[in-house]
């Protein structure tokens, strides 16, 4: 085969911001993800910067439908504090964090006995039962107040 007949590899040979877009139009991403992700392709000091300085001008980047994204797509199944802990990993700010966790603790309950009725047929018989329903929960990020709650009234 020539040198020039080979096939393109993915992602072979895009620009810093050709990469940044590609991640962008997969999902929302945070400038804190981005840097990650695209710090090994950084050619020159300072590109990646600049790179996504000029993204987040343009409203590429936006904290709010990062936050707007994990919520919509995490709140069917887990409990604000997986959901908090999630977007502090992604890098956004203790203010944006606070708002979204606050906005999910009115639908807590809610939300906690809804998983736990797509998981269990109906209450524990026994402790270790009712044990391992509470653990299920607390795995998915509710609170305690909220799995007592919801194991009282089923």
């Amino acid at each position: 085969m020539s040198e020039d007949k080979r096939p393109a590899r993915s992602g072979f040979g895009l620009s810093l911001k050709g990469r940044a877009l590609r991640y962008l139009a997969a999902r929302e991403h945070s400038r804190t993800e981005l840097e990650r992700k695209l710090r090994l392709h950084e050619e020159e000091p300072g590109q990646l910067a600049q790179v996504l300085d000029e993204l987040q001008a343009k409203d590429f980047i936006s904290e709010t439908r990062v936050v707007a994204s994990v919520i919509n797509r995490r709140a069917g199944r887990f409990g604000a504090a997986r959901i908090k802990y999630e977007l502090q990993q992604k890098g956004l700010g203790a203010e944006a964090v606070a708002e979204a966790v606050d906005s999910l603790k009115a639908s807590e309950l809610e939300r906690a006995r809804e998983v736990w009725r797509r998981k269990f047929e109906g209450p524990a018989v026994d402790a270790a039962g009712q044990a391992k329903q509470m653990r299920f929960l607390a795995a998915r990020g509710f609170g305690g107040d909220v799995i007592r709650k919801v194991m009282r009234s089923t």
